[in-house]
């Protein structure tokens, strides 16, 4: 794998004007590999070759995509290993998260993208015709590195069981994973063209995508303002645009719960990827009555976390992805102690045992309140906002109260009444009392947290138009 090269028409090419970015081990501070930075010229070069792909690959059979999706299944399996590897080394992910969600659950996309595929319906009667879903054509894929694999895939592997042709740009802070994925992909015999990948930074290379005239469709997860920026691009040629933005998801722990037991899982689900997590509850409300309890557990389970070497399978939280990341989420927990908060656990500056890397102290704030700026902005590290609610209508009113809506998430000893308050919740998904990941459900958020849908029929269906056909046989 040449880490300088694109692949773009089947092949691993130069880019169009030499540039280099160095890639950065967050947990030594180093820098351990080198990556070209490309031009709007080489992804004109790689949509050119997408578009001439699309008027073979959006013809070809289910059997057919079926066959190319289990030879890219076989060959992430086969190489999941060096995958979760990559991904440690480059964004900081714990090897043992990074084998066993990162990289599984990426691979997980592809498998249901196949599952979906083998029984999806592209024609059906309607009325007094048939309706048809077609492949919407060349589509831009602009990822994160919070996730470098898994949001690749929840793309890509719908991308292509639809029939669609694609220009991939990951993220240049977390890029060497997805360029395996594409030597994987080259190894599946994909025809050239349906498949493309260009390094580089969003102002330059994603924001070509987003305009580029001869790009149908713009998948897009990153932060809301670059969300914005992409659909702004975008609309000037009416391409679909398809984002997964920010979150500042709540949960409520409503009075009939067990309090320790829910406080402690809900600090480690804020604390999922090192809190780098678009989903993760960071905020969690709690009855004003149990606030004593509610801080001890929230200690506990903070003493739980491992920090530690991200190579070390013992580890439980690794470093955050850069130094620029860092940075952001001490000036959020100094403006969590200067607006008033009570700090429960954790707090400013790296943790003592260690000299280097971008380490951050687990953090925990109680007694906060709806205004502050670590209850209303996303922070993306592992600080926690404990808020204290008086009624649970109050307590809904407060999960409402933020511009966002990716997930939320309730805790009952009653499941009625769990599911009554998920009802009210503005969110695109709701987890009740510790629900389990499911790769079939929809994953999209509500208000600024984006719009369209992932994974299942659901994210499979956002790569397709809808055409009626009027007057045909049968």
């Amino acid at each position: 794998m040449d880490t300088m090269s694109f692949y773009i028409d089947g092949d691993w090419v130069e880019p169009a004007v030499p540039a280099s970015l160095g890639i950065e081990n967050p947990a030594t501070e180093t820098q351990f590999a080198q990556i070209s930075l490309g031009t709007p010229e080489d992804v004109d070069r790689a949509v050119r070759a997408a578009r001439r792909a699309f008027s073979s690959f959006s013809e070809t059979s289910v059997a057919e995509r079926l066959a190319f999706l289990e030879r890219i299944i076989a060959g992430f399996r086969a190489r999941l290993p060096e995958l979760a590897h990559l991904m440690t080394l480059e964004m900081g992910a714990p090897i043992t998260f990074a084998t066993e969600r990162q990289a599984t659950v990426a691979l997980f996309h592809f498998e249901e993208a196949a599952r979906v595929l083998a029984s999806y319906r592209f024609e059906e009667p309607m009325g007094a015709g048939i309706v048809r879903r077609e492949p919407i054509g060349v589509c831009g894929l602009i990822t994160p590195w919070n996730w470098p694999l898994n949001q690749v895939a929840s793309k890509v592997a719908p991308a292509l069981a639809t029939g669609c042709t694609v220009v991939l740009k990951p993220s240049e802070v977390a890029p060497l994973s997805a360029m395996l994925f594409a030597q994987i992909v080259h190894e599946a015999g994909l025809p050239p063209g349906v498949f493309n990948l260009v390094n580089g930074d969003g102002p330059t290379v994603g924001e070509a995508i987003a305009a580029h005239p001869d790009i149908d469709m713009v998948s897009f997860t990153g932060s809301t303002l670059a969300g914005i920026r992409v659909a702004k691009l975008a609309a000037d040629t009416v391409k679909r645009v398809a984002q997964e933005l920010g979150g500042k998801s709540a949960n409520i722990i409503l009075p009939d719960a067990d309090l320790r037991t829910a406080v402690i899982q809900g600090v480690h689900a804020c604390y999922t990827n090192g809190g780098q997590n678009c989903q993760s509850p960071t905020r969690m409300l709690i009855p004003r009555a149990h606030r004593d309890a509610a801080f001890a557990a929230a200690q506990e389970a903070v003493a739980q976390v491992r920090l530690g070497d991200p190579l070390d399978p013992a580890t439980t939280m690794g470093p955050l992805v850069s130094r620029a990341q860092f940075d952001k989420v001490q000036t959020l927990i100094q403006a969590g102690i200067d607006e008033g908060a009570t700090l429960v656990a954790g707090g400013p500056g790296r943790p003592a045992a260690f000299n280097s890397g971008h380490y951050v102290r687990p953090t925990v704030f109680g007694d906060v309140t709806p205004g502050m700026r670590i209850a209303r902005e996303e922070v993306f590290g592992p600080v926690l906002a404990i808020l204290s609610y008086d009624t649970p209508d109050d307590a809904v009113a407060m999960a409402n109260d933020t511009p966002f809506g990716l997930a939320g998430f309730v805790q009952s000893g009653d499941a009625g009444r769990a599911r009554a308050v998920a009802n009210r919740l503005r969110a695109g998904r709701v987890y009740i009392n510790g629900a389990t990941f499911d790769r079939s459900l929809p994953f999209g958020g509500f208000k600024q947290s984006g719009n369209g849908r992932e994974f299942g029929v659901f994210g499979f269906e956002e790569y397709l138009e809808v055409k009626a056909i009027l007057g045909a046989d049968g």
